[in-house]
């Protein structure tokens, strides 16, 4: 008997549960015994990548209201992130956890082993650095599972194409994929979308989005310390590494980008982008501490983004829509609660406010989840794989213009050929690190105007 009659084709159970199961089950076990034993409702979960996202979403994950769901294998490439990351899920969802050591894997294959301890139609996350989403997601379709990935889906153009490509196979295969831009799922800015596709501000002809704060998040770093080896020191410090993260513009600017991009109902077509290092001398990374992207649509609509990093700086996290009859508020002050709000002409001043979403805003990272669990045990066809490497490759273009000092365009990024690690998924302890440090103890950075067509030599 084949692994996936065995397993008993829990997608036909999960679709069943809460309707005609019981009725459903009674038949199976009349024909096949041995399935109907194996049958159970519970969906399980891997964790793969133990960090502070890996370990929120798995939190998220166990909080659904839609189960039962439990956390079954967890992985990581460092050993003290996944006995941080443990203890602090298991504290929280006690009965939820049933993760023994022998389940606990790591190192660089640690994702196999976790995916293996699950069967088709469970649910894995993937919540490590973003280069190696393509690698994590094909062993993923391979074993027929369900997952929910982090943002970005890829850092650059070619892993971009190949996500795209991940997506339409997972897509055939029938596998509900969730992937981390959770503001698509808050429930404000929904309501606000359905105004704005409504013709409540006409027809918009600009955004503007800001992501600028004193806070740098490991994305400014000095040399590797020597008891550490060079490919741990750039995955633990993620951040500072465009291989490994696309950067801080990557991620952090990619929500901004993304909710703007779905009020419009589009993605940019270009990008025309400045960006420089100032006073950071010191520090080894590749960031820029300044970027500013002139984004362009189909229709020559703009979206102007702005982002900076440096201290004694002021800070604004926001992003806001102009259109022909008003103007809106799509975010402001981080992620959660939106604060939506429409107004009646361009200034966003309270006197003209004319709407403002006025009920308590969930959670988006738990609806995210909520919305995925729906899908898998209602058999809905739930995918978000295309959307997501389109916005991370819309993130990768603004950066790329930034980067290289002249316009990019999404067909541009979408078709480069550098690649910035590949073979990632040869990687082991021993290897070298994809990115190797000058005799300075710096890496090589962007040089905008030099560098023309790619963003570091």
């Amino acid at each position: 008997m084949s692994e996936f009659q065995e397993a008993v084709s829990r997608r036909e159970l999960l679709q069943t549960t809460g309707r005609v199961a019981a009725a459903t089950a009674l038949a199976t076990a009349a024909i096949n015994p041995r399935a109907f034993a194996a049958q159970d409702s519970t969906i399980r979960l891997a964790l793969v990548g133990c960090g502070g996202r890996g370990t929120g979403a798995a939190s998220d994950a166990l909080g659904v209201k839609n189960g039962p769901i439990k956390l079954v294998a967890v992985a990581d490439v460092f050993e003290d992130r996944l006995n941080q990351s443990l203890p602090s899920i298991k504290h929280k969802f006690t009965s939820q956890v049933d993760v023994p050591k022998e389940r606990q894997f790591v190192g660089f294959d640690a994702y196999k082993k976790a995916m293996d301890c699950l069967k088709p139609g469970d649910v894995v996350i993937l919540a490590t650095p973003p280069a190696f989403r393509w690698v994590h997601f094909t062993y993923a379709i391979e074993k027929g599972l369900n997952v929910f990935m982090e943002k970005p889906d890829c850092v650059d153009g070619p892993t971009g194409k190949r996500m795209l490509a991940l997506g339409e196979k997972s897509v055939k295969k029938n596998l509900k994929v969730g992937v981390g831009l959770m503001c698509r799922h808050c429930v404000a800015r929904k309501e606000l979308h359905d105004r704005i596709r409504d013709g409540k501000i006409g027809d918009i002809v600009l955004m503007r989005a800001y992501r600028v704060h004193q806070g740098n998040y490991d994305s400014f770093v000095q040399p590797h310390p020597a008891d550490m080896s060079e490919l741990d020191y750039q995955i633990r410090k993620f951040h500072a590494f465009l291989w490994a993260s696309g950067g801080l513009y990557s991620d952090f600017l990619i929500h901004n980008i993304d909710e703007c991009c779905w009020m419009k109902d589009s993605f940019p077509v270009s990008a025309k982008g400045y960006g420089g290092r100032h006073y950071r001398l010191d520090a080894v990374d590749q960031n820029f501490d300044v970027y500013s992207v002139e984004y362009t649509f189909p229709d020559g609509a703009k979206l102007m983004l702005d982002g900076r990093y440096m201290l004694g700086t002021d800070g604004e996290f926001a992003s806001y829509a102009h259109g022909t009859k008003g103007s809106a508020q799509i975010s402001r002050d981080g992620h959660s609660p939106a604060r939506c709000r429409t107004y009646k002409g361009q200034n966003l001043v309270s006197a003209d406010m004319n709407w403002h979403y006025d009920k308590h805003e969930p959670n988006p990272y738990q609806l995210e989840w909520d919305d995925l669990v729906d899908a898998i045990r209602q058999d809905r066809p739930y995918n978000e794989v295309e959307r997501g490497a389109q916005a991370s490759l819309v993130t990768a273009m603004g950066r790329m213009s930034c980067h290289i000092g002249r316009k990019v365009t999404y067909d541009e990024i979408l078709d480069s050929d550098h690649e910035f690690a590949p073979d990632l998924e040869h990687l082991t302890r021993g290897s070298s690190a994809p990115l190797q440090a000058g005799a300075d103890g710096k890496y090589p950075v962007p040089m905008p105007g030099m560098n023309k067509h790619r963003e570091y030599a």
